[in-house]
């Protein structure tokens, strides 16, 4: 925000009452639903949520203790707002947008005039004429930002006659670079949080955002501007598979929001993040990555609004023509936030202590994902990928249940499998995808016309090997049939084969598209010949003797993208089959 009160801020309010992050004022004058308010002497920053008749109630975005009754509120006149330039990449940021770099990473309490160092970046002017019209989206110039070319663009709402254009050299942050109208036009701008970036058209998704997972990219692919929820219980593995994201997934920016994670967790997992090298530019992908981390002892209602504050900082990459991932770390963190600020301004509570409007939160912010045609013309997307924290790993509780209704894409994690040493422990039992059927045509296009077949059939044998699983307890193995018993052992193929991948191996952390569907079609490639040759007469034990373990190690044995070797191996491994006959 700008250093001095804007021309439409208030004076002269004061505190009557204060009850944790919820503060009551009185006769504070011209100020407006969800406007910044100041509170006492420190100057903290609140947001404004009722207003009635001549008082208001606000929440406090920091640590209330020594505010009192009688102390003076003043207005900003403007929102909660994320200051976006090119010093976001590569930087820790609190929940409000404030830098945490060289800094404790509890912050003390203060205003929202965070201390930045100053910064100049090399500016390069586009081609534009001056004295032309132009208008919201239209780039100005760029600025380098490790491998990411940063595009300044006319910012949203502004149109007119570009009157002065910078020349190329260096500028600092809050240098204008160009004159379009009355506006001048600097690296940095500022926008609302809550309030939704434009777009020329929402497009349909269409292209999958390959994350590198099998068990994700075959079976539960998600679509760039799509969303998904990872529910998970303690010890399920959420926080490796969102790290594995991360590195891998085809994006060019990350934000990730650590929502009310414990402190030592997240440092733990920043560590991790600045240790990780990017495939890309083989240095940190820190470089390529926005962090805002709001720990659970800081503030509770900056923990409710980093999750705008890291949605704004994606919509901006969006608008720049890039593809961006927003990975929310949890968002039940987020939901106790609103539950616990609504039971202190006395709102009825819904279920299990929720506000009445916990779902439609949820549905506004997973309906910020969208893939779009830019205001400047060009194509980008923010993908949406929330975790989720039941508690005791309840699946039915309104968090869970709720999101499971807004997002497009469900990957469950699974307590028996992640003790089986069973990673990434998503389920096939509970998890869903809606992109499929898009993700299917994309393919199509690609020249894997098959795969929807063959992702329908696999996700088919494993529900079937699931159900003889638990026929196999109550009978034994030797009772069923030799289809059956062939089912079964093409469930622990798919298993062991394809669906488990070891995010600590050089070949197995990553696995492209093409050897992906390889992997996928050695499994079924045997399963259809196993069938076979027991149709033929071949007794189902010989079949069962026969040596596997080529199949359940080609995964790590070839590397993330040779699906040739995969390919060959099929044919050695089905020449063996067919020597059993």
């Amino acid at each position: 925000m700008n250093a001095a009160v804007s021309e439409g801020a208030s004076a002269g309010g004061h505190v009557v009452r204060v009850n944790g992050p919820l503060v009551e004022v009185e006769g504070l004058t011209g100020v407006a639903a969800l406007d910044i308010v100041e509170v006492g002497d420190r100057r903290l920053p609140a947001e404004v949520v009722a207003i009635h008749e001549g008082s208001l109630t606000a929440e406090a975005f920091e640590y209330t203790g020594g505010v009192r009754v009688g102390d003076p509120v003043s207005g900003r006149g403007q929102p909660l707002s994320a200051r976006l330039g090119p010093s976001l990449l590569g930087s820790i940021f609190d929940g409000l947008l404030r830098p945490l770099a060289d800094r404790p990473i509890w912050l003390a309490p203060g205003s929202l005039e965070s201390p930045r160092a100053p910064a100049r970046w090399t500016f390069e002017p586009a081609p534009v004429r001056i004295g032309t019209e132009v208008a919201a989206g239209t780039r100005l110039g760029s600025v380098a930002v490790g491998d990411l070319e940063h595009r300044v663009l006319v910012p949203p709402g502004a149109t007119g006659l570009l009157r002065w254009l910078a020349g190329p050299g260096e500028v600092d942050e809050e240098e204008s670079i160009a004159t379009v109208g009355d506006l001048s036009v600097t690296l940095v701008e500022e926008w609302p949080v809550r309030r939704p970036r434009p777009v020329g058209e929402r497009l349909r998704p269409f292209v999958p955002l390959v994350s590198g997972q099998r068990v994700i990219d075959l079976l539960f692919p998600i679509a760039r501007g799509g969303t998904a929820a990872v529910p998970g219980g303690f010890g399920t593995g959420k926080t490796v598979l969102l790290q594995q994201i991360v590195k891998w997934c085809d994006a060019d920016v990350i934000v990730f929001v650590g929502c009310g994670e414990r402190g030592n967790e997240l440092a733990d997992a920043l560590a991790d993040l600045a240790a990780l090298i990017d495939p890309r530019s083989g240095r940190s992908l820190l470089e390529r990555t926005v962090v805002i981390a709001n720990t659970s002892n800081m503030p509770v209602m900056a923990r409710e609004a980093s999750i705008y504050t890291g949605m704004t900082v994606a919509e901006y990459y969006r608008d720049m023509g890039y593809h961006a991932v927003l990975l929310a770390d949890s968002t039940s963190r987020w939901a106790e936030a609103l539950r616990e600020f609504s039971s202190r301004s006395g709102e009825l509570p819904a279920e299990e202590g929720y506000p009445a409007g916990l779902a439609s939160a949820l549905a506004a912010f997973y309906e910020r994902a969208a893939r779009a045609t830019t205001l400047g013309g060009t194509e980008g997307s923010v993908t949406i990928i929330g975790a989720v924290s039941p508690p005791g790993g309840d699946m039915t509780e309104p968090v869970t249940a709720h999101t499971e209704r807004f997002v497009r894409c469900l990957w469950s994690l699974d307590r028996e499998l992640a003790y089986a040493r069973h990673y990434p422990a998503v389920t096939w039992r509970r998890s869903f995808s809606r992109d499929a059927q898009a993700v299917a045509a994309w393919h199509a296009t690609e020249g894997r016309v098959g795969w929807a077949a063959t992702r329908a059939r696999a996700v088919a044998l494993l529900a079937e090997a699931d159900r003889l699983a638990s026929v196999v307890e109550l009978i034994g193995l030797s009772a069923l049939p030799g289809r059956e018993r062939i089912v079964l052992l093409t469930g622990r193929l798919l298993r062991e084969g394809v669906l488990q991948q070891s995010a600590l191996s050089e070949n197995d952390a990553y696995c492209g598209p093409e050897k992906q569907s390889a992997l996928l079609e050695l499994v079924l490639g045997v399963c259809d010949r196993c069938l076979a040759l027991i149709e033929a007469g071949l007794p189902v034990s010989a079949v069962e003797e026969f040596d596997f373990a080529p199949v359940t190690r080609a995964r790590d044995a070839t590397g993330p993208d040779d699906a040739q070797a995969v390919l060959q191996l099929r044919g050695e491994v089905l020449a063996g089959l067919d020597g059993l006959a």
